[in-house]
């Protein structure tokens, strides 16, 4: 049996074709924005990539911040349960995880099922998302790719003091103009980010082993300065950005 699970989120659409519940045969990002032909892109991506055709797969969910414009699917559940059970299918021994994507940032205590048993989420303000560093960039005339390389170089990573994007931001504009370094002004915004993830993991009550997912998970700039914050080793896979779609390919199988 295959099983596709369909993540809308803010910036980004993701796929990931399940067979038995078990195996991932295919799985697809794709940069777009909910209402644009992202979704489709990322489902043809993935049945592109396994060989399959949209009559194989027997069950489809929808999860994410657009799960219901996509009228297509059989069902759409939360992006909490889904985060849950994606990471829980990959690091079986999490009890925390930290979720930051493009617009918010979620916490979430599992329990030793995998199943989420509490969470925090911070969905208010882009300070501490995927969002505040994409501005960042931005203003640095960096790709967001290169952020956790220029990071890697700093020596005196830069205080960011200001946790609204728009202050935060001038703060950034004035720092760069007194002369202050990029790689330390990257390391100052990877921390102001890990700070604002941080703050609700510590709300929620930290428990071992901690695992990042969604898209800022692969900023290793951020993921060193989380660990720091909060004194734990991170764990982290190349399919931190896949871990709701793949949950919510999880729970079609499970429906089905």
């Amino acid at each position: 049996m295959f099983t596709l699970g369909i993540d809308i989120g803010s910036t980004t659409s993701k796929a990931v074709i399940l067979k038995d519940g078990r195996e991932i045969v295919a799985s697809s990002v794709v940069i777009a924005t909910v209402g644009t032909d992202g979704v489709s892109d990322a489902i043809e991506n993935a049945l592109g990539e396994s060989g399959l055709e949209r009559g194989d797969i027997s069950v489809t969910f929808a999860t994410g911040y657009g799960r219901q414009t996509y009228p297509d699917a059989d069902g759409q559940v939360s992006e909490l349960t889904c985060h849950a059970l994606g990471v829980h299918h990959v690091f079986p021994d999490t009890r925390t995880v930290i979720d930051i994507g493009g617009q918010d940032a979620k916490v979430l205590a599992l329990n030793e099922r995998g199943r989420m048993a509490n969470f925090v989420m911070n969905d208010k303000c882009a300070a501490g998302t995927g969002r505040f560093l994409d501005v960042m960039a931005n203003i640095l005339k960096l790709d967001i790719s290169q952020l956790e390389v220029e990071a890697a170089k700093a020596l005196h990573p830069a205080s960011i003091s200001n946790t609204c994007t728009v202050f935060a931001e001038s703060e950034v504009i004035s720092q760069l103009a007194a002369g202050t370094k990029i790689p330390d002004l990257v390391a100052g915004i990877c921390k102001s980010v890990a700070s604002r993830a941080a703050s609700l993991a510590k709300r929620i009550g930290v428990r071992e082993t901690v695992c990042m997912s969604g898209g800022v998970a692969h900023n290793a700039g951020v993921r060193k300065a989380l660990e720091q914050e909060l004194n734990v080793n991170i764990a982290y896979c190349d399919m931190a950005q896949l871990m709701g779609a793949l949950g919510a390919s999880l729970y079609a199988y499970e429906k089905a």
